[in-house]
């Protein structure tokens, strides 16, 4: 695979569509090999795998922190390990799969640390709306009440459908992602949905 057609098939990835199987194959046999790479401290190789996987971890990191100084830390600290313990790297599950692993530990660190609670401002300035179509007034609002549902949800359940949804994972690599048994995604999964149609519900009345 050349590196614009990885490049377009991250990009669809981040966007939330699924490549193909062999698409999807191919990228994760490369990021295998930079893997290698990185294990041999080929900082050309942690380069790409880090622009690589920069915008996916910090679109999974938004939900959990709400802050973009946190998100960053975090980001480094994830590739900093990566770039340590590329050597541990077995094979047992996907790069990826790796990746947010480490991203999701440091993540809870990060919160465990934070002396404050992380406020989110759920109100947007109505001056972002002026002179838009309506129809994309009524996509905003959509995606901002969604927002506000995964928000409301305890940070396991909103995990559990950021993974999902956002980034195209199964039970099983969530469950290994996670370091939790694949019936307790599960369980995290049916209350979330719950949790989310009735505050959905009640958002757009």
């Amino acid at each position: 695979m050349s590196r614009d057609e990885e490049t377009e098939q991250r990009k669809r990835m981040d966007a939330g569509s699924q490549p193909a199987g062999g698409v999807l194959r191919n990228i994760e046999l490369h990021d295998e090999q930079l893997i290698r790479r990185i294990a041999s401290h080929d900082l050309q190789a942690f380069d790409a795998l880090y622009r690589s996987f920069f915008p996916r971890l910090k679109r999974f990191l938004d939900r959990m922190t709400h802050s973009v100084t946190m998100i960053e830390e975090i980001i480094n600290d994830t590739m900093l390990v990566v770039w340590q313990k590329a050597g541990t790297y077995n094979g047992t599950c996907k790069v990826s799969t790796w990746i947010f692993s480490i991203a999701y530990r440091k993540a809870l660190q990060a919160l465990r640390d934070v002396d404050d609670p992380v406020e989110i401002d759920f109100e947007q300035v109505s001056a972002e709306t002026d002179g838009q179509p309506e129809h994309e007034i009524t996509q905003r609002q959509q995606q901002r009440n969604i927002g506000r549902a995964l928000d409301a949800l305890p940070l396991e359940q909103r995990t559990v459908v950021n993974l999902t949804y956002y980034h195209g994972m199964g039970y099983q690599e969530i469950a290994e992602t996670m370091d939790c048994p694949v019936n307790t995604v599960k369980t995290r999964m049916f209350h979330a949905r719950k949790r989310l149609k009735t505050l959905l519900s009640g958002l757009m009345g």
